[in-house]
């Protein structure tokens, strides 16, 4: 790729450290990725020059605060190609977006209707919707994984009835690295009239998203998984569906008018925003999408597929390794076990620490994933624009020192 990769590295300076005496070799970037200098100087700026409330004051400051944050917003729809801002609601995270979701359901699902996910998911895209069917009787269902590791596409005609009213799926699983076909699923969902929501907390960092031709209902990243700061993420809703659906949060920003009798609510996005925003993480985020474009997402997700390719050929040599999912269409990570009998994951996560290297090991998040191939965990290793093959090489001979040593 012509990318200038040492000039991308400049601009994180938490690439620079170093871990138990060696060089960092940041490698979990599934969890959270690091910050560049553009980040991390706006976060500075708008508190040292324009820190105010927003949406609520006549000063300078105020109305300085209001335009960047609202700047935000657009360069964020415009990255997704929503069709409009307001389509564009701030949350916390991923999981709050899917929380918000799903609370919102509560007065519109009955005990007829049926909420499919998946046996690929994040806790976050699973538990708040367990804990919406226990509330309002829907069924819940599930497609299944294969035994190497990918959704059981297959079973989705069966699992799809006209009862079927939401159907939420990952876009890319956290922890396999494995792309979803959530095209046929949105295609298939619409076609019985159900709603899909896209938990795209692992694809919006990697690759390019077009929420207008995918058609998907709803969906949902962070910002702290593409380059932005920790408690701020999105959720993007279809302007006619958000619009029918009740708040999420009741307070000030979210109201039209109160009165101790009743209360109006606020046009979108603000019916939706409750408070006092995250802003200076808001136009945190912004500048995170400006350090994407600066590069372009296309040009990132091609670099990154070299990378990921790279490491399963490199863990391809070693008979003592198993790659889940080897053969399956991957993108930002891969995760993989030593196949000695008692060695856990975290038992070659420690060894990688003590050489500088940080890996992600346990469950992920996704127990249920663990559960079908019948193992406590998996070793992630996840990326970022700014890592390399010869990162990836260091961390291949940081295993090879796992397997003399656990073997």
């Amino acid at each position: 790729m012509s990318l200038d990769i040492q000039h991308i590295r400049s601009q994180f300076p938490i690439l620079n450290r170093e871990v138990n005496g060696q060089s960092l070799v940041y490698l979990d970037n599934g969890a959270t990725s690091q910050k560049p200098k553009v980040v991390l100087d706006t976060l500075d700026t708008y508190y040292e020059k324009y820190n105010a409330n927003v949406h609520r004051g006549i000063h300078t400051l105020s109305q300085e605060a209001t335009d960047l944050m609202e700047e935000s917003r657009r360069k964020i729809q415009a990255f997704i190609n929503a069709k409009h801002d307001h389509e564009i609601i701030f949350t916390r995270g991923t999981t709050e977006g899917i929380n918000l979701v799903s609370n919102v359901l509560r007065n519109v699902l009955t005990a007829e209707d049926e909420i499919i996910i998946t046996e690929i998911e994040h806790h976050s895209n699973i538990v708040p919707w367990q804990l919406l069917c226990e509330r309002t009787g829907a069924k819940l269902k599930y497609i299944p994984l294969t035994k190497e590791g990918i959704l059981d596409i297959t079973k989705l005609d069966d699992l799809l009835t006209d009862k079927t009213k939401l159907v939420c799926v990952n876009q890319v699983s956290n922890a396999l690295g494995v792309v979803n076909p959530i095209e046929i699923i949105i295609q298939k969902a619409h076609e019985k009239g159900a709603w899909v929501l896209i938990d795209a907390a692992q694809s919006a960092p990697h690759t390019p998203i077009d929420v207008q031709k995918m058609d998907c209902d709803f969906l949902v990243f962070s910002g702290h998984k593409m380059y932005g700061p920790t408690g701020i993420g999105v959720l993007y809703g279809k302007e006619d569906i958000l619009n029918a659906l009740p708040p999420f949060h009741g307070g000030g920003e979210m109201i039209k008018d109160v009165t101790m009798e009743k209360s109006t609510y606020a046009c979108l996005p603000f019916k939706f925003e409750a408070g006092t925003p995250d802003i200076a993480g808001i136009i945190g985020l912004g500048a995170a999408v400006d350090f994407i474009n600066s590069i372009g997402i296309q040009t990132i997700h091609d670099y990154e597929k070299e990378l990921v390719d790279y490491t399963i050929q490199r863990l391809s040599e070693f008979e003592e390794v198993e790659i889940y999912a080897k053969d399956a269409e991957h993108s930002g990570a891969v995760s993989f076990n030593l196949k000695f009998d008692g060695v856990h994951s975290s038992d070659v996560g420690m060894i990688l620490d003590k050489k500088g290297i940080a890996v992600r090991t346990g469950h992920h998040c996704a127990q249920p994933i663990m559960q079908h191939f019948n193992i406590p965990g998996t070793v992630r290793a996840s990326f970022a624009v700014y890592n390399t093959k010869a990162e990836i090489d260091t961390f291949i001979d940081g295993l090879k020192t796992a397997i003399r040593m656990l073997g």
